[in-house]
């Protein structure tokens, strides 16, 4: 789930299509009027309407060397599109843009949704290599990804741990970003802002970091791997009626060998209890700045996320180029893009 990302942003959680688009459905989604309202754009976006749920897989997965592993993912749409890289975060997988990536590809665009290091498919191409969660590590995995696949830009979307790799991704390399659509907002953090402590509810709405931070954590996490993740997404969206299929298809891709090490690693990382590797230091360094980002955005929350995640206008200001906020009604969690593919899909194409 989101991380931490600043001091302010950390108290901020108390403060609590394309022309010529090819259409799948005879409806379209209506305008997001009141969120469009806040943000002061008034645009519609031509884009069919989907019921959320209505697809349950990917038609086939490819895999592909780059750089430091052997990336599993799904392609949807036309290979000559503009394209989309779908991200995604923890404990979910690339069946949160299962509905997403049909509507992009409706729309003419070319969805890539890639399994992130230790989910799924993906596999590390040697056995030296660090296991390490760092959230710089899975930005330079991803543009590892674009240039193996020969992509220049892209529009980068993603909820939780996609949501920060985008962000990190338009922050160290915005020319490789067309737009960013991202949910929760700004979550680029360091281990400095992790290591300041929080009043005692915000602590305790980040119990799962500090259980995985202990070994007991991690040797329960590794034993009760899916009941964890399960918990994840009841607490995360409380409002979500997930059915036992639909969190299975996810939950096989925590059965990757490297899983239960990249996400020990990732939290530890957070709150300085594990070391990062030496080669990302001077991003880290970069990152450790609150970078603004200025590429074109479109942040997403839902109304009944139950995760930790700041306020929207907590992280407003780190967006210095062409900039919309839109809250999801509607019972809403925190994995937006399964829960609300319409929205979801309508941002991106609107942010592009």
């Amino acid at each position: 789930m989101s991380a931490k990302s600043s001091s302010s942003t950390r108290r901020g959680f108390l403060r609590a299509s394309a022309a010529g688009a090819v259409t799948i459905a005879a409806a379209q989604l209506a305008a997001i009027g009141s969120a469009d309202a806040q943000s002061g754009q008034t645009g519609r976006t031509d884009l069919s309407e989907i019921r959320p749920g209505t697809n349950t897989s990917f038609a086939s997965l490819k895999q592909v060397d780059a750089g430091v592993l052997n990336v599993g993912y799904a392609e949807v749409g036309p290979p000559d599109g503009p394209v989309v890289l779908l991200l995604h975060g923890w404990p979910y997988d690339i069946h949160s843009y299962v509905d997403v990536a049909p509507l992009l590809a409706s729309a003419g665009y070319r969805a890539i949704v890639p399994y992130l290091r230790g989910y799924g498919t993906t596999r590390f191409l040697s056995e030296a290599t660090p296991r390490n969660g760092q959230p710089s590590a899975i930005a330079v995995d991803m543009i590892a990804l674009m240039d193996a696949l020969k992509i220049e830009k892209a529009i980068i979307a993603g909820g939780d741990w996609g949501a920060r790799t985008a962000n990190i991704m338009a922050a160290l390399w915005p020319e490789r970003c067309n737009a960013m659509v991202s949910v929760s907002g700004y979550l680029i953090g360091s281990q400095e802002a992790g290591k300041v402590p929080l009043p005692p509810k915000a602590e305790h709405d980040w119990w799962y970091q500090y259980y995985l931070a202990s070994e007991r954590g991690r040797v329960g996490y590794q034993k009760y791997t899916h009941d964890f993740a399960k918990l994840i997404w009841q607490l995360a969206s409380p409002k979500w009626s997930f059915d036992d299929a639909t969190f299975d298809r996810s939950a096989s891709a925590f059965d990757n060998p490297d899983h239960v090490a990249i996400v020990v690693h990732n939290y530890r990382w957070r709150l300085g209890l594990a070391e990062g590797e030496p080669k990302l230091d001077d991003l880290e360094k970069r990152l450790a700045q609150l970078p603004v980002i200025g590429v074109p955005t479109i942040t997403l929350e839902g109304d009944a996320n139950g995760a930790p995640h700041p306020q929207p206008e907590v992280y407003a200001k780190k967006f210095t180029g062409k900039y919309a906020h839109r809250t999801i009604a509607g019972g809403i969690g925190h994995n937006l893009a399964q829960e609300a593919p319409n929205a979801f899909a309508k941002a991106v194409l609107a942010a592009g």
